[in-house]
């Protein structure tokens, strides 16, 4: 399905181009922000009066006059002109109606090359740490931007980039060796694994040895000795299964979950092609990339003198020759913490200097930090949880305090289940409601609140439409006459609250599309806010079961059916499940 807005150029572009015998390009049409404006807007005339050499009034009055000679035209009801040179238009009623029957079941046709193959990078966490906070915003925003690819039509692959190798892990093995507990161990590895770092660390400050030997672990570890990658390797799987739970609770789901220990074969081709370019200047036995003075980029270490070292610069560079020469990647969305922007602008602008292949479209998707309330943190303390999964469940554990308060008479079973959706989505809704470039703090009043932007209200109001159908079927002795399923006969025109509404519907691909250009899933969340605002005063203001007349019957159900359509659309491309009974 074409999106309207795209149509309306498309229309309006065949007739300026025949009326002034020239080509444009500049003919943007945008949804309008208020119903009073129309529609959609258009500014045309007044970007192009002074090439065309006419007034933005005159430009309008021609356009309109064109536009009511045209029989065939039906899409654009009328056109009035607005302030200095803005053109308000408004859809016909057939068309609306016409569109709102394909939601759901055309596939709509972006205005974009969705032949590109891309790979989003995101959650990324470390071999040996418990995921925190800052790996729940990577992993839901790194999701959604995912589901959001795949459903604009483009070929996407999810590569969870593993913290799995570094010196660090010299330090572990000697902890392991020294001071572990077994039975902590196998009932929670990670915890342990964590212990023994920090056990290391204080025991390093009274023998600086340990450092040595640690330094010598680290060294056999990267020659292949059998012990220490035995030993590598039960660390990485222990934390992987902790990972898995996290991520199988909140469906998430990578393709590639490849550690940056994969690409240490790569690393020596890497250098040499920086080499050859003449990108790096060996000082002392460091290789570094130094930047023009006017990109005002620090210069880079590829790899230190030390061991021949490498950094995380040069895991990113080998990371992205892969990803072009084995995966074919057009497109890489890097999603990580705001803090690492100097990081891949140095990273970017080496592939950049490396030149094709390996010069392909990157960008860094960053996002601000989550702070806690001094609530929370008490909370999380208090239950000695520290770690994310313990987060996501007590997220639950909140919802179903809410859940039993308003459905008390719910079998148990059902109240965990809601619980959980509910809980979770909560979770989602309220990072991804959020501008990814700030910073938020977590309130779980905020999160778990069944008014205003959040993901209960958003399942609520779904819940609320499947009752109507619920409701048909329970008392479909009383309906059969009138319903009509098909829709087959609507009523010829709408009245204000579902117009408003229809209108609001046919919106739904640009907030998509504009999410993708800003990679802000935020403009999703807001644009099923409104949504559900809007139907929710449709309903308290419309009769639909108990509508006698049979055509305006249709045109409000048919409305209640899409506006559950896209809200659930719009819900999964947040990574949020919904549910017929709340």
């Amino acid at each position: 399905m074409q999106l309207v807005n795209i149509e309306i150029r498309n229309i309006l572009k065949k007739k300026i181009e025949n009326m002034f015998e020239r080509k444009f390009k500049n003919i943007d049409i945008q949804y309008s922000t208020k119903k009073e404006f129309g529609d959609f807007q258009t500014n045309f005339a007044l970007i192009n009066s002074e090439t065309i050499g006419k007034t933005p009034d005159e430009i309008g009055k021609m356009i309109i006059e064109s536009l009511e000679k045209d029989k065939e035209n039906d899409i654009i009801d009328k056109i009035e002109i607005a302030g200095p040179g803005f053109l308000n238009i408004f859809l016909k009623n057939s068309k609306i109606r016409k569109n709102l029957r394909k939601i759901g079941i055309e596939k709509y046709d972006f205005p974009i090359d969705t032949s590109k193959k891309v790979l989003v990078d995101y959650s990324s966490p470390n071999i040996g740490k418990r995921m925190h906070i800052g790996h729940l915003r990577s992993t839901i925003i790194g999701d959604s931007l995912k589901r959001i690819f795949e459903y604009m039509g483009f070929k996407v692959l999810g590569d969870n980039h593993l913290g799995d190798w570094g010196s660090r892990f010299g330090k572990l093995i000697i902890g392991y060796k020294k001071w572990l507990n077994i039975e902590e161990y196998e009932k929670n590895p990670i915890g342990e694994m964590e212990r023994l770092y920090v056990k290391f660390s204080e025991e390093a400050q009274l023998n600086p040895e340990l450092e040595v030997m640690a330094k010598e672990e680290w060294m056999k570890l990267k020659a292949g000795d059998e012990e220490n990658r035995k030993l590598w390797q039960s660390f990485v799987d222990h934390s992987f299964c902790e990972f898995k739970v996290f991520y199988r609770k909140m469906d998430i789901k990578f393709d590639y979950c490849i550690g940056e220990s994969f690409y240490n074969d790569i690393i020596p081709e890497t250098l040499k092609i920086l080499d050859e370019k003449k990108i790096t200047t060996n000082i002392d036995g460091e290789s570094k990339v130094f930047f023009k003075e006017e990109d005002k980029i620090e210069p880079c270490v590829v790899k230190k003198k030390a061991e021949n070292s490498y950094l995380y610069s040069t895991t990113d560079l080998a990371t992205l020759k892969y990803r072009k020469d084995i995966l074919k990647i057009d497109h890489s969305v890097y999603v990580a913490v705001e803090k690492q922007k100097e990081h891949f602008r140095q990273v970017f602008k080496i592939a950049e200097m490396m030149g094709k292949p390996y010069d392909y479209k990157k960008n860094h998707v960053w996002f601000g930090i989550i702070r806690f309330e001094d609530s929370v943190m008490l909370s999380l303390k208090k239950c000695g949880m520290i770690r994310l999964i313990d987060i996501l469940n007590q997220a639950i554990e909140e919802a179903k305090i809410v859940i039993d308060i308003k459905n008390p008479t719910f079998p148990e079973e059902e109240k965990m289940k809601i619980a959980e959706i509910v809980g979770l989505g909560a979770i989602k809704h309220f990072n991804l409601s959020q501008n990814r470039m700030s910073s938020i703090s977590f309130s779980w009043d905020k999160i778990l609140n069944f008014e205003g932007n959040t993901s209960p209200y958003l399942q609520y109001t779904y819940a609320r439409i499947m009752s109507i159908f619920r409701k048909m079927d329970e008392e479909s002795h009383e309906i059969n006459n009138t319903y009509d399923a098909e829709y087959n006969e609507l009523d010829d025109d709408f009245n204000e609250n579902e117009r408003e509404l229809a209108v609001k519907l046919l919106k739904f691909p640009n907030a998509i599309l504009k999410a993708y250009d800003l990679c802000k899933p935020n403009l999703i969340t807001d644009y099923l806010f409104e949504t559900a605002k809007i139907f929710n005063s449709f309903y308290a203001g419309e009769s639909i079961i108990r509508e006698e007349d049979k055509k305006k019957f249709n045109t409000r159900l048919l409305l209640a059916e899409k506006t559950a359509v896209t809200l659930k659309e719009g819900l999964s491309l947040l990574g949020i499940k919904v549910l017929e009974k709340m």
